[in-house]
């Protein structure tokens, strides 16, 4: 097992600045309206420095002369970091403060894991180049549908106060709900095409280390299934006006098909099965 402090130091950092953002931006005793976070305060710089430690202990945890050690640990970690990275750089183009105070609690969790879910062996067959690009973009969608599924849980309980009559202060800074639900559609259809580009460099990475297009498992399912759920999701936006409710379900389900793909079976295999 790695040494235990220095993730553990990573973790309290992301918790203590979502702490300092609740208490700044969410906190009930905050007497006026929360403002929305521009992108040169405190709070927007200050997560560079877990963002910087989580990098270099993940970078760590990753390569190994040995090969590349994505175990299960490692994997929600890395998904997690580039989630952080992509909700960081979105912030400087859109209002994304009401996401801070939900990702960083997550990331604090997903950048322990590695410490106590240790990759025993290395991923076989990661010099290859389609392979590598695969990974990337795989990564990259998991971290835009992260964001997706917390934006719309915040969407969901912004929808669910405004209807019980009255919004508390700790609601009061964000932005509309249906700038809200724009932005929701703009990171799905962000995270659908990657989703679609790493299903073709699959069937790419398929065809030359097995020489078939696909291998029909239970990553290959779900990651379909997933496919399928967020393109009828997408559709029934732009032929019905889906929103609300039933974006939060299309939203979630597909989601969850997403991380059965790949995390789920992982987990099921490394740390109930005990098999890498």
């Amino acid at each position: 097992m790695p040494e235990i402090l220095p993730y553990a130091v990573n973790a309290l950092l992301y918790g203590a600045l979502a702490f300092y953002v609740w208490r700044v931006r969410w906190s009930p005793a905050v007497h006026a309206p929360s403002p929305a976070v521009p992108s040169g305060t405190i709070e927007h710089y200050a997560v560079l420095v877990p963002l910087g430690l989580h990098a270099t202990l993940l970078a760590r945890a990753l390569f190994a002369p040995d090969g590349l050690h994505l175990g299960v640990g490692n994997a929600v970690s890395a998904i997690l970091w580039l989630t952080v990275l992509v909700y960081w750089t979105g912030n400087f183009f859109y209002r994304l403060d009401g996401l801070q105070s939900m990702v960083l609690p997550v990331a604090a969790l997903a950048s322990f894991l590695p410490a106590v879910l240790p990759s025993a062996k290395p991923l076989p067959n990661t010099e290859l180049f389609v392979f590598k690009v695969h990974l990337l973009i795989a990564m990259l969608s998991y971290s835009f549908f992260t964001i997706a599924s917390l934006h719309v849980l915040l969407m969901a309980l912004l929808e669910r106060r405004l209807h019980q009559g009255g919004l508390p202060r700790a609601l009061q800074g964000l932005p509309p709900l249906l700038a809200m639900e724009a932005l929701l559609f703009r990171i799905i259809w962000a995270g659908f095409l990657l989703l679609t580009a790493t299903l073709a460099t699959g069937v790419l990475y398929s065809e030359e280390l097995f020489g078939r297009a696909a291998r029909f498992n239970h990553k290959t399912v779900f990651g379909v299934l997933s496919w399928i759920i967020f393109a009828a999701l997408l559709a029934g936006r732009h032929v019905y006006g889906w929103r609300g409710r039933v974006a939060v379900r299309w939203t979630l389900t597909g989601f969850l098909m997403l991380v059965l793909a790949y995390v789920g079976s992982k987990f099921v295999l490394e740390v109930i099965l005990g098999r890498s």
